[in-house]
């Protein structure tokens, strides 16, 4: 569950820097916000978890 915030909060400040900066416009904005509403209902979404935490385990074991 913490991971999973984690991750929607650094896309949305970086879909937040890509509307600023002009790099990302409102309609790309509501679309990539629509897929993954429509994507997280899909039989896909555990495997995507999954991956998520896979590779948030993997970073959090780095050691600098």
């Amino acid at each position: 569950m913490a991971v999973s915030i984690s991750v929607v909060l650094l896309l949305l400040v970086l879909a937040v820097i890509f509307l600023r900066s002009g790099g990302l416009k409102l309609s790309h904005a509501v679309v990539c916000a629509l897929l993954g509403f429509f994507l997280a209902s899909t039989s896909v979404a555990p495997t995507i978890l999954d991956g998520v935490n896979a590779t948030a385990g993997v970073v959090g074991s780095l050691k600098p």
